[in-house]
Formats: C-alpha cells, sequence, structure tokens
C-alpha cells in the first residue's frame, strides 16, 4: 500500500504533470509581453532593461514568491515559484544572459564589474509598490541570480489575515498579550514564519503606542511603522547575538529577532525572554516539538527553555483547490491520508490550469503553561514524548490539520503529501 501511495505521489508532481502545467497563453497585459520576449529567437543587449522590467512586472501580476534567472551554456532559462511551486516562465537567448543579469546588479546597487563573488541587495524603481531583493552567485556559465518578491504592503497587518486556524490564532493572541517570554515561529524555508513574525509585530503595534518595540533582522524585509528596524552586519562584528545585546540596553519591551541561527543567538533570545522583554523569533526546526530538541542541541538549558518559552507555532503551506475542483472518487487517490471525501485539482484559467489559486497555512502550537510540557522538557524528553504530551493537551498537529484541510475541500491529498511528506499513524 505505502509503494503504491508512493508510485501516485511521484505520478502526480513529477515536472511536467498536469498540475505543473504552465499553460499558453496567458492574458495579462505583463504576462503578454513577458511571452512575446521569449518567444523571440534573437535579443540585443540594449534590450536587457525591457526584458527585468517586463519580467519584474510579470511576476507581481501572476503573484510569485521568487524568480530564478538560471544561465545555461547557450541560454538563460527563467522560472518562477507560484504558489510554493517552481514552474518555467521561459527562455532568453544566452547572449542577453549578462546583460539581463547586469541590469539587476544596477537596480540593487551591486557592484556589476565583480562577477566572482556572490552578492545580495534591495531592488529600487520596481513595479507599484513591491518589495524585491535580488541575490546573485557565480556558476559556471555566469551569474546566477534569484530575486525573491515579499507580499504586498497591506496584506497581512493583522493576525485575522494570515488564515491561522481559530484556535491557533487565538491562542496566539493570548500570547501576544503577555509582557515577558518568547514566542517561536518555526518551519522549513518558504513556509511563511517571516510573515507570521511580522503579523504579530503589527499585532502588538496596533494594540497602541505604549510599548517600544524594536527588531534585530538580517536582512530587513519590510518596514513597519512603529518599530524601530535594525540590520545585523556580520562583516562589521554587528551580528545577530551581539547586535541584540546593544539592543537590550535600548529599553526595549518588545523585540523580534529575524532568526536564531546559533547558540549565542539562542541563549541572548533566552536571556531576553527571562528578564522582562517580549521576543519573537523564527527558528528552523520539523514541528513545535522537535524545536525544543534542536535548542537543547545548541546548548540551551531545559529550565532557560521552560521558563523562557511561552509557546511555539510550527506551521506549513500548502496550495488551496481552485474553485474548479471535482470530488474524486474512491480512496484510490487518497495516499494514505485517513479522510472520508476529498477533491482532486481541476484546472481554469483562474489558476493558469494548475487546479490551485493561493496558498493555506496548516499550523500547530504547542503551549506550556498549564500542560505537561514543561516537566517533560526538564526531564529532556525528545520530541516523540513532547508532541505525544502536547497532542494529550489539545494541540492538533499538522498532519491532522492537513487531513481537515482535506476533508474542507480547501486542498488535495496529493499536496498535503507533498508538503508533509506521508502520513505517520494519526
Amino acid at each position: 500500500m505505502a509503494a503504491d501511495n508512493e508510485s501516485n505521489l511521484r505520478a502526480l508532481t513529477r515536472p511536467g504533470s498536469p498540475l505543473l502545467h504552465f499553460p499558453s497563453p496567458v492574458t495579462a497585459p505583463a504576462l503578454q509581453r513577458w511571452q512575446g520576449w521569449t518567444s523571440r529567437t534573437r535579443c540585443e543587449p540594449g534590450d536587457a532593461v525591457s526584458i527585468v522590467e517586463t519580467l519584474l512586472a510579470a511576476a507581481c501580476e501572476i503573484g510569485a514568491s521568487d524568480v530564478h534567472l538560471q544561465p545555461s551554456e547557450s541560454s538563460l532559462d527563467i522560472r518562477w515559484r507560484l504558489d510554493g511551486v517552481l514552474q518555467p516562465a521561459g527562455t532568453l537567448p544566452g547572449t542577453v544572459a549578462p546583460n539581463v543579469i547586469a541590469r539587476l546588479k544596477v537596480l540593487a546597487d551591486l557592484l556589476t564589474y565583480r562577477l566572482d563573488v556572490p552578492q545580495e541587495g534591495r531592488l529600487r524603481g520596481v513595479p507599484g509598490d513591491a518589495e524585491m531583493r535580488v541575490s546573485t552567485f557565480p556558476t559556471l556559465h555566469g551569474e546566477r541570480a534569484v530575486v525573491r518578491l515579499f507580499g504586498q504592503p497591506g496584506r497581512f497587518l493583522r493576525l485575522d489575515d494570515l488564515g491561522l486556524p481559530d484556535d491557533v490564532r487565538s491562542a496566539l493572541d493570548r500570547s501576544l498579550d503577555q509582557t515577558s517570554g518568547a514566542v517561536l515561529v518555526t518551519g522549513p524555508a518558504g513556509c511563511g514564519k517571516t510573515t507570521t513574525a511580522y503579523t504579530c509585530l503589527r499585532e502588538m503595534a496596533a494594540k497602541g503606542p505604549g510599548r517600544a518595540l524594536a527588531s534585530l533582522e538580517d536582512p530587513i524585509e519590510q518596514a513597519i511603522p512603529g518599530v524601530a528596524q535594525s540590520q545585523a552586519n556580520a562583516a562589521a562584528g554587528f551580528d545577530l547575538a551581539a547586535g541584540l545585546r546593544f539592543l537590550l540596553r535600548q529599553d526595549p519591551e518588545v523585540i523580534l529577532v529575524g532568526e536564531i541561527r546559533d547558540r549565542d543567538t539562542a541563549e541572548v533570545v533566552m536571556q531576553a525572554s527571562l528578564t522582562g522583554h517580549f521576543v519573537v523569533s523564527t527558528f528552523h526546526a520539523g514541528s513545535a516539538a522537535a524545536a525544543s530538541g534542536r535548542l537543547f542541541d545548541m546548548g540551551i538549558e531545559p529550565y532557560a527553555i521552560r521558563s523562557g518559552v511561552l509557546a511555539i507555532v510550527s506551521q506549513r503551506l500548502v496550495r488551496k483547490l481552485c474553485e474548479c475542483k471535482r470530488p474524486a472518487e474512491g480512496q484510490g487517490q487518497a495516499l494514505g491520508l485517513p479522510v472520508e471525501k476529498m477533491f482532486l485539482p481541476g484546472g481554469c484559467d483562474q489558476c493558469h490550469n494548475t487546479g490551485y489559486h493561493g496558498r493555506l497555512p496548516l499550523a500547530e502550537m504547542l503551549v506550556l503553561e498549564g500542560t505537561e510540557i514543561p516537566a517533560a522538557i526538564l526531564a529532556r524528553q525528545d520530541a516523540v514524548e513532547l508532541e505525544r504530551r502536547a497532542i494529550e493537551s489539545g494541540m492538533l498537529p499538522l498532519h491532522r490539520r492537513g487531513c481537515q484541510a482535506v476533508e474542507q475541500g480547501l486542498t488535495s491529498p496529493v499536496e498535503v503529501v507533498r508538503v508533509l511528506g506521508l502520513p505517520r499513524q494519526l
């Protein structure tokens, strides 16, 4: 049965399958212009300005989160990430590749003559109010570039805008009313951790001017009114850990730390949470329960976690089924998920024939207060035991959230398995 599930999953998610097909033609103006560029067999170096402008406008128009520009021996291959899935966006002649990358570097105030070192910066003069950053990296056939597009200003101003499950949103809102302690948002890259952390900060800023809010980030991704935001600069000795130590002398009450990456940063975050500061930070961990194990591995003492951490949120983003979804017949496409009913992706103009439109957060929240979790942390219990106790205390794990979303027709079994993997015993 497991082998059949894995076979079905591979068939449904392999490149070129109907789920990942990007149709032609498209109708939006910038997308039409972009199709015109990718249909050419020859481009002149002077076209780079128009090519980059059209590409960025098309990426905004279609809702891409990242644009990848990959040089090969004879072409510049363009792909963009739509709803978390990387899809082909066209190919440009290789002769124009250096000029396109150079144009992006000019917009980001990078050194165009340095082709041998990675660089990154913020793009200026981009379409609309979009916030974009570009990073370049030297490869065999020239510089590779990735443009990251951040959420449009005004999209996620309050917790209600995130689409979190009601119980998670309510528990998180209660945690934000505390005056000290740490809330950690965990998950892999691209799961929306930073968006959730920023929204927590905006939520607290919106509740009134009575608290001093500050952040230390690397890099600053969005400007937040009412928050003193600073960007770390490791080359100057101003890394996250050192910067946070100095920031604590600035009399902040709420601190956003962009990411806990090492032991030094983790120690200062715990110290701040234990000395009367409220801290929000992001952290790479596979689940809410596994986050404590990661902190153990970094050398953080159990008593500091028990007393300093208020809650741990773990989240993932799955694609939402478009309105063109169709009901599944039988259980053959459940991929091992214990669901009674399900829907499968269809395909229409609105979703560009992918069957999906937008994304939905799946989240679990481990709250320490009033549960058996603190005692388990002091005993250095592993993630399996911590998760068992958390479930007994009422936490719904990510796989169960995924099954609920499938039964509600919000997403498909293949999408849940793509993001969370094959299910364990639920």
